[in-house]
């Protein structure tokens, strides 16, 4: 019997064909696209990924050095109590919430659920990509709503463009990258609207930064409608993005579709301890939010006086009209040693910085002053 044996040489060369082919699909991801971006040095004053300057709860960083003891065990009581405390917290039975590695992969998991039989997806343009991404990843059409003039969700239109082919509408609430908010009035005329069929994910990743009493989040709305699912994640307002926790809150139907999808112990001992730590340190919740959000409030009133056009945000960012092609100011503030957030194409001119500590938002608008001086401040 013939035999044929690879060399290295022939295999990473097969390799390297099969990913050419794969990573040529229109739209799609890639590692490679991490892998082109560069360190940010240290020093760095870091305003581009929506992070918590201050970090976890003190008591989640306790637990976390002493998580080395439990490293042995898989960590299936701890997900329950997490899965529990979550479900308290949130007025739903535990059979209502499933975690994820990030929310990003309960965002993964929804597409790869209900756009299976489906062929498209509907969102607004621009908000969060990463729904549209895997969509993309599945060969479904993103269906791509622009915003109204005020930068906010176009819902009326939004909802008319769920037809039967539409698996999945999203909603990110605040909205990122432009921290508008849809209304508890609104959500809910929006979610009426929508067919029963269509899956309603609402992302409310920025929810913990919203002041306005208009606002609710839409786990209210699950009894009624039970095609709504909500995205929560333990990135922002917790500051623990790089530990990778989310969940989702449905109804018992729908969340257990979504659990199919998700890997098998897709979270960690050390994260859920900490996760569980956050939980119950609720005075940290509430200090992180006076912060950012006197610091968000400070930096408007500064963007106001010196006659800056801007986005009033409810999110831990801000969307500074910048009046032309944000990729210079980009580069120009990275040249200072500060990062700022990436272009969007369907609004170009607008710079989305996130909420830093307050002297790195004090930083960034003294550099702000410096490569685009305000054409006509105002008097104090």
């Amino acid at each position: 019997m013939a035999t044929s044996i690879f060399s290295r040489r022939e295999f990473s060369a097969a390799v390297s064909k099969s990913l050419a082919l794969l990573f040529a699909i229109p739209g799609l991801p890639t590692l490679l696209d991490a892998a082109k971006r560069k360190p940010i040095p240290d020093g760095a004053i870091r305003l581009n990924f929506n992070e918590n300057p201050y970090g976890p709860s003190p008591k989640a960083v306790a637990t976390l050095d002493s998580c080395a003891k439990i490293s042995f065990r898989y960590p299936d009581d701890a997900v329950l109590e997490l899965q529990d405390a979550i479900a308290t917290k949130s007025g739903v039975a535990p059979e209502n919430v499933v975690l994820g590695c990030g929310s990003t992969e309960i965002l993964r998991a929804v597409d790869a659920t209900y756009l299976a039989s489906a062929e498209n997806v509907v969102a607004a343009d621009p908000t969060f990509e990463a729904v549209l991404d895997y969509a993309r990843v599945l060969h479904r059409n993103p269906v791509k709503i622009p915003l109204t003039a005020d930068h906010r969700h176009d819902l009326p239109k939004m909802a008319a463009a769920c037809t039967s082919k539409t698996g999945v509408i999203y909603i990110c609430n605040p909205n990122n990258p432009t921290g508008t908010l849809v209304t508890r009035e609104e959500m809910a005329a929006f979610v009426a609207a929508v067919p029963p069929a269509t899956l309603i994910l609402v992302d409310e990743a920025y929810n913990d930064f919203v002041t306005d009493p208009r606002y609710a989040s839409a786990i209210a709305l699950i009894p009624q409608y039970p095609n709504v699912i909500v995205a929560r994640t333990f990135s922002k307002i917790y500051g623990m993005a790089g530990m990778r926790l989310g969940y989702a809150i449905g109804a018992k139907e729908q969340i257990a579709r979504i659990s199919a999808q998700l890997l098998q112990d897709n979270v960690n001992a050390a994260v859920v301890a900490a996760a569980l730590a956050s939980l119950h340190d609720e005075p940290n919740v509430v200090a992180c939010r006076e912060r950012l959000v006197a610091t968000r409030t400070w930096l408007c009133d500064a963007l106001a006086h010196d006659g800056r056009s801007f986005i009033p945000s409810h999110a831990n960012f801000v969307m500074i009209d910048m009046g032309s092609d944000v990729l210079p100011y980009i580069e120009e503030f990275k040249s200072r040693n500060i990062y700022v957030g990436r272009k969007f194409p369907s609004i170009p001119n607008f710079l989305r910085v996130t909420i830093g500590t307050q002297s790195e938002i004090e930083s960034f608008v003294a550099a702000l002053r410096q490569l685009a001086p305000a054409s006509a401040p105002k008097a104090a």
